[in-house]
């Protein structure tokens, strides 16, 4: 066998989700909230916590504590945060009103302060859909090398969850009529 240079191997490992670090990025396809119950979860809302389509319906219905978030007064670029059990739920506040699209800035600083969260507070796993890219039309590719940037040097894992193409399909349709 040919010696594998420490680069190569360092390339083959980030892509298998292996290496000697403890950071990866993985990839689900799945229902996001099958995920353990230890990790956190994670997702975009807008300031005015409406979330009325898209999954963040799901997590209004799952976590309730709308009250709880708006009482947060959190503004666009940071993160409201609501504890159940012993797992944090994450709202990235991307954008003003529920009406509006996200930056990539508005999204990096929301998730440097989720970041700052789970430094403080020993978080090392966090759970999410492919966040920004869904209702709000980011495109994945920036979106995922953001994660790598802000996520790889304080060594949080990342599980991204995909609906299969099928289901995607529908809940885009779905709240398209909302």
């Amino acid at each position: 066998l040919a010696k594998i240079t420490e680069e190569k191997r360092s390339f083959i490992n980030r892509f298998l989700n292996l290496g000697n670090g403890k950071w990866r990025i993985k990839h689900v396809t799945g229902d996001l909230f099958s995920c353990p119950t230890d990790e956190a979860l994670a997702h975009c809302i807008s300031e005015d916590c409406r979330m009325g389509a898209g999954i963040a319906v799901t997590f209004k219905q799952k976590f309730r504590g709308v009250e709880e978030l708006k009482g947060q007064q959190k503004l666009v670029g940071q993160c409201a945060v609501l504890k159940r059990g012993k797992r944090f739920v994450y709202y990235l506040i991307t954008k003003k009103k529920v009406s509006q699209k996200p930056t990539y800035d508005n999204l990096r600083q929301s998730l440097e302060d989720m970041r700052a969260h789970c430094i403080q507070n020993g978080v090392t796993r966090i759970s999410m859909p492919r966040i920004g890219c869904g209702l709000d039309r980011l495109k994945w590719e920036r979106v995922s090398e953001m994660l790598e940037e802000i996520f790889e040097p304080a060594d949080i894992s990342v599980t991204v969850y995909s609906l299969p193409v099928r289901a995607e399909t529908l809940v885009m349709k779905e709240s398209t009529y909302r």
